[in-house]
This record gives structure tokens, C-alpha cells and sequence, in this order.
């Protein structure tokens, strides 16, 4: 992922153990000899074997840590630090590159205590079936129907859950026996279902709902959202505040939902992107992103610009047309934590980035990538 095999050469630090089991005065000592750098470390148990990944904007804020008794600490830490007897750490120049690393780590290692703190049904998606009358809506863990519509991969099912939940409460849609007419369902004597199973008009106010659905979680319809947030309000304001709190919830329920979109269609536009960022007030990183993976990082020392664009437009145009055979795709389940990891980097403020077109890396229209590569540059100057 990340080119520079040196950069990830592991500094080994030996946690000694006494008789007992108990850690040692020294082991403190070499925890305060970590760097307050950004980083992974490795959790190694007696036989040397990996059982957690984890990354740190300061490492020895993080590893030290685990080695403080605290109430807050959850069982899984527990068992996890009476398993530990090594760490391995790798540092990174930035906080980005520490939690690429850890993604990636921990999908080729898979440490049972990674797997451990996350659901193994992590990754759901919603369904609808389009290719009959009754658009059913349901959570399914594969795309696995050709007729019909998916939404996700999405990383918490309980969010998922609680979402659709609250949608399908306020449109009345939870019907409990669809397939059967003029027989009322349980839902619909308790105000949940509109009547679907009773036949009549309510299908085609059933399927309309559908599209309603669809359109907010395609994000071209939040129509829904200035409801739930006017009643939101209203409930505080009568000191409803379950009621309040009910609304609240699924607003940040429907909102994850709606940002893991984003991710996914901006992952599977498939950009080439040029992303810069400060270190120091004389050094800076360059990332070569496309789709959810690092092509390129390096380090430069800020010059003269002129010098620095051709440097790097010499990298863009060799890096790019060598990956151009990339096609766009579906983006995965496996690739999603990288994805959101990309996105939430460039949404921040430590970076500044510039999405560079097919038609740039055609030779006669590299002046487009001069000027653009200029602007990406020559922005710490007016900005400083």
C-alpha cells in the first residue's frame, strides 16, 4: 500500500514478566522512551504470535495506556492485556498513513483480538426487491440478487436496524403479512402498518413510501430528516425528552447511513487524486490515492515551486497511466474501511487534495495539470 518499505521497519521493545505474571518497573521505563509520533503498534502474546493491531496519533499516549489501571478499561481490554507479553510499533510520518497501515495490517493478519472487538456481522447492506409489486425492504449481508436495489456495505447493523426501523415507523409501512388480503395484520391494529395486507389503494401509498425511501438514502430526498428534526424540537420543548431523545437517535442513526453512501460513490467514482500534507514549515507529504488505495507517498522539502510541479507532474502522469487500467466497480466489503478512511482524510483540515481528470493525463492537455498542480502548491504561500 504504502511504498516505502523503510518507513516500516518495526522497533522491537521486550515487555519482561516476573515469576507471577506481574510487569516490571522497567517495562514502564521503556513505555516512556516511546515516540509522541504517529504510529501502529503489534500486541504479541507468549508464543510471539499477533493478536491485536492498533494505530495512535502519539504512541506513547496510547501504549502506555494499557499498561494503567483504569475502571474505564472494557473486559476485552482486560483479557487483552493479560494475554500481552511484546509489542512491535511502526511509526508513520502522519496520523492518516497510521490508520491505512492498521487497516491494512489487520485484514492480512486478522488478530483474534481485532476480531474480537467487532461484530462479525460488521458488514450488512439494505435490499429492496424491485422486480415485483410488493418492493419489499429488508437487511441482508450479500448483494447477492441481480433485480434488486442495495444500499451499503454499512459496518454497524445495529445503526442499520435502528434506521430503517425508524423509517418504516413513520411511513407506517411494517406490515406483517403482506401476501395475504383483506385479512388486517397485527401491525396494523397497532398504527405501524397502512394497510397493505388489507389490499386496496394502500399498495401503491405502500410503494410510493418505497421511492421516498430510496430517495433519501441516495441523498436527493432529506425531506424526512426536517421532520424528524421538527419533531425533535418540539418534544424538547414540551419536555417530551424520551420522545425528543427517540427522534435524536434516529436522526444520527439515518445521518450514518447517508454519510456511508457518500463514501461508497466516492469511492466508486474511481478519482485520481493528488493530496498534499504540511509536516513541517519546510516539509511536506505527497499521497497518490485512487478508488480506496495509496499508489504513492513521499516526502518533499517545499522549494521552488516551479521545480516542485514538474517533480510531481512527472509522478502523476507515471503513476496514473500505469493504474489507468482500473475500472470502476462496486466497492466491497473488504475495501469500505479503507474507503471511509480516505474519505474522513480528505474531508479534514490537515490536507489539501486536487481530483485530477483522465483528460489531464492526456499529453496535450498537461498544461490544465500545470496550472491545477500550481494552484495545489502555490495554496501554503497565500494561506500562511
Amino acid at each position: 500500500m504504502l511504498t516505502d518499505d523503510e518507513d516500516w521497519a518495526p522497533f522491537l521493545f521486550v515487555i519482561k514478566y516476573t515469576e507471577n505474571g506481574g510487569i516490571r518497573m522497567e517495562l514502564k521505563e521503556k513505555v516512556k522512551n516511546l515516540p509522541s509520533s504517529p504510529g501502529v503498534y503489534l500486541m504479541k502474546d507468549s508464543r510471539a504470535q499477533i493478536i491485536y493491531v492498533g494505530k495512535a496519533k502519539n504512541l506513547k499516549n496510547r501504549v502506555r495506556s494499557y499498561f494503567q489501571n483504569s475502571q474505564s478499561h472494557s473486559q476485552k481490554i482486560i483479557k487483552l492485556k493479560a494475554s500481552l507479553k511484546d509489542f512491535d510499533y511502526i511509526l508513520t510520518d502522519t496520523e492518516f498513513e497510521a490508520f491505512m497501515l492498521e487497516c491494512q495490517l489487520i485484514r492480512e493478519i486478522k488478530p483474534i483480538f481485532n476480531r474480537m472487538m467487532k461484530s462479525p456481522q460488521a458488514y450488512i447492506y439494505i435490499g429492496i426487491q424491485m422486480d415485483d409489486s410488493y418492493q419489499r425492504i429488508e437487511i441482508c449481508s450479500t448483494p447477492d440478487k441481480p433485480n434488486n436495489l442495495y444500499f451499503g456495505p454499512y459496518t454497524s447493523k445495529h445503526t442499520v436496524e435502528r434506521a430503517l426501523q425508524g423509517i418504516k415507523n413513520f411511513y407506517k409501512i411494517s406490515c406483517s403479512t403482506p401476501s395475504k388480503k383483506n385479512n388486517p395484520c397485527l401491525n396494523y391494529s397497532l398504527g405501524l402498518c397502512i394497510g397493505v395486507c388489507m389490499g386496496g389503494t394502500a399498495l401503491d401509498q405502500y410503494n410510493d413510501s418505497i421511492n421516498k425511501i430510496i430517495g433519501l438514502l441516495e441523498g436527493k430526498d432529506t425531506s424526512l430528516l426536517e421532520i424528524f428534526e421538527r419533531r425533535m424540537i418540539e418534544a424538547s420543548e414540551t419536555f417530551e425528552f424520551e420522545e425528543a431523545v427517540k427522534y435524536r437517535d434516529m436522526l444520527e442513526s439515518i445521518h450514518s447511513l447517508l454519510n456511508k453512501e457518500k463514501v461508497i460513490e466516492f469511492a466508486e467514482s474511481d478519482k485520481n487524486l493528488v493530496v498534499i500534507e504540511s509536516l513541517t514549515d519546510r516539509i511536506f507529504k505527497l499521497f497518490l490515492i485512487k478508488k480506496n488505495n495509496v499508489l504513492f507517498s513521499k516526502k518533499y522539502q517545499w522549494s521552488e515551486v516551479e521545480t516542485l510541479r514538474e517533480a510531481i507532474k512527472t509522478t502523476v502522469l507515471t503513476t496514473f497511466k500505469t493504474k489507468n487500467e482500473t475500472s470502476a466497480k462496486k466497492i466491497n466489503k473488504d475495501e469500505i474501511d479503507a474507503a471511509q478512511i480516505i474519505y474522513s482524510y480528505l474531508k479534514g483540515s490537515n490536507s489539501r487534495y486536487l481530483i485530477i481528470s483522465e483528460q489531464m493525463l492526456d499529453l496535450e492537455y498537461t498544461t490544465d495539470l500545470d496550472a491545477e498542480l500550481m494552484k495545489l502548491l502555490t495554496y501554503r504561500e497565500t494561506n500562511s
